[in-house]
């Protein structure tokens, strides 16, 4: 679709207004928000759009669209979806020897540490990457924490889910008990210890830019619900 607007201002309900019209999901609702700071910014997405919209340019957007379309209509759904990420969780599978064992305890054991006092749960570690069973009451446990949230805060915390492989690492930024700097890097240990010692590749390298945009909308549309 081609520009055609001119002005993009927010309305008094939390919407979105090209030349005085209302913006509407894909799915013909009203794309109204209930938080000042992301109406904003997804206001200037819309400003900063050249001759043609790119979706991709628009991650904001696109997860309010998600939020009101796909999460609203049944969060305990959405919520359950993201919270099977707790079963498989990347900090609780090490490798077996050091020094990458090291580095993945020093960025991980707090994660686990904060997760099993906020929640009084327990985690099973494991060495390699075969599946272990957690514990019934820490899977029943997260996932009611997860379902309990708003759909303004699980739309974008599905992304960073699914990008880190962490739903502890969510939920830390969730309740502001992490950095999203310190979080990208906690995801990121394997990644960048094979990086050390075979090289950087091209092609990965391009793909972890792509993806920590992703994550970084992600985390900044995660952070407007603390302002309300």
């Amino acid at each position: 679709m081609r520009r055609f607007w001119k002005d993009v201002t927010v309305t008094p309900e939390g919407g979105i207004a090209l030349d005085g019209k209302p913006v509407r999901t894909p799915g013909r609702l009203p794309l109204v928000v209930p938080f000042p700071a992301l109406a904003e910014a997804i206001a200037a997405e819309w400003r900063a759009v050249g001759e043609t919209i790119d979706p991709r340019a628009m991650p904001l957007t696109g997860l309010a669209n998600a939020a009101i379309e796909r999460v609203a209509p049944d969060p305990v759904a959405f919520g359950s979806g993201i919270a099977v990420y707790g079963a498989s969780d990347l900090t609780c599978y090490r490798a077996g020897d050091e020094p990458l064992a090291g580095r993945q305890a020093a960025a991980w054991d707090p994660v686990l540490d904060w997760a099993a006092k906020r929640y009084d749960v327990a985690f099973v570690v494991t060495d390699g990457v075969m599946p272990v069973e957690q514990p019934p009451r820490t899977l029943a446990r997260l996932r009611e924490a997860v379902v309990g949230l708003s759909p303004w805060v699980l739309a974008p915390l599905s992304p960073i889910v699914s990008l880190t492989g962490s739903l502890l690492l969510g939920l830390m930024l969730v309740e502001r008990a992490i950095s999203p700097e310190a979080a990208w890097d906690a995801a990121h240990v394997d990644e960048d210890w094979q990086a050390e010692q075979w090289g950087e590749d091209e092609l990965a390298a391009e793909a972890r830019a792509v993806r920590l945009r992703e994550y970084g909308a992600a985390v900044g549309a995660l952070g407007a619900p603390g302002e309300a």
